[in-house]
């Protein structure tokens, strides 16, 4: 089965009835509900592959993201299962007495799970409005979850590449991106400068998605490739696929199937074991063993 094509230019359709606007809501909440957490663009794209809106750019702005504010308001959808990293904020941790601080580190503490493993391994994301989406995995398996945000700069990939040269193992890269002219060519040269920079790394370089194998098994919507982009010629006629297209249950699925290659199905389970078992220490260290010490002090 081919690829759909994702439609920009309008359509002129009847106004919806306040009847089909609750409809609408409701399976838009179904859909938040069963997959989150998940993008605006990946409700989107679900909402377009049910035959609930048209794959037009207008129906993406002005019906999906318009309703998805209203159900957040509305206390229908929690905020935190529409997820958007592209805004963010930097400050330090701070904490109101040692007790509090010791408490923190034993509630959050965590074995690494690469220190003796034959390889390590990385997910790079080129949208950064995925990283919500894909951190929840990432973070399960201690791996690195590196958001390019398209063309990356030299100096992010150069100290990329010094992180790899300094864990002294062969290297995963598996690398998710829009299948576009910019997409594909911002992968080619993070591979290029990633080698450049570590000539001494054994890099092996995965391009994990989207690959057009996966819009031809998976029916994704696809747009009309930009003809205004310099790197168009190249790509042929082919249209685009955005990354946002892979369902976000499949997209974490994915990044699972990717990290597994290299682990031991047993390890993580031990190793979840040994941390509840040394979380446990440390939360009777902070609760009781503090206090003794201050008070010798």
């Amino acid at each position: 089965m081919g690829a759909t094509t994702y439609r920009t230019s309008p359509i002129k359709r009847r106004r919806r009835t306040r009847e089909e606007i609750q409809a609408l809501k409701l399976a838009l909440y179904e859909i938040v509900r069963d997959l989150h957490p998940v993008t605006v663009r990946q409700v989107f794209y679900q909402a377009v592959s049910r035959g609930l809106v048209e794959k037009t750019e207008a129906e993406y702005k002005t019906t999906v993201a318009r309703l998805l504010v209203k159900l957040r308001r509305e206390g229908i959808i929690p905020y935190s299962w529409v997820t958007d990293a592209t805004r963010w904020m930097r400050k330090p941790r701070t904490y109101d007495s040692l007790e509090q601080a010791l408490m923190e580190a034993a509630r959050y503490y965590r074995r690494a799970l690469w220190t003796d493993a034959p390889v390590y391994v990385e997910i790079w994301c080129e949208k950064d409005a995925l990283a919500g989406v894909l951190y929840e995995v990432t973070e399960l398996y201690d791996v690195p979850l590196m958001v390019g945000r398209g063309f990356s700069s030299l100096s992010y990939l150069h100290e990329a590449a010094e992180d790899m040269r300094a864990v002294g193992k062969p290297v995963h890269v598996y690398y998710f991106a829009d299948h576009d002219p910019s997409g594909l060519v911002a992968m080619r040269v993070a591979e290029r400068e990633l080698r450049a920079f570590a000539p001494d790394v054994e890099l092996h370089f995965h391009h994990a998605a989207v690959t057009w194998e996966q819009v031809e098994r998976w029916n994704l919507p696809t747009r009309p490739t930009k003809r205004t982009d310099s790197r168009a010629k190249r790509y042929g006629n082919k249209p685009s696929v955005e990354l946002d297209a892979i369902p976000p249950d499949r997209l974490r699925a994915l990044v699972r199937e990717c990290i597994e290659r290299h682990i031991d199905p047993g390890l993580l389970e031990r190793l979840e074991q040994v941390e509840r078992e040394e979380r446990r220490a440390l939360m009777h260290i902070a609760a009781h063993g503090l206090g003794a010490v201050l008070r010798r002090g």
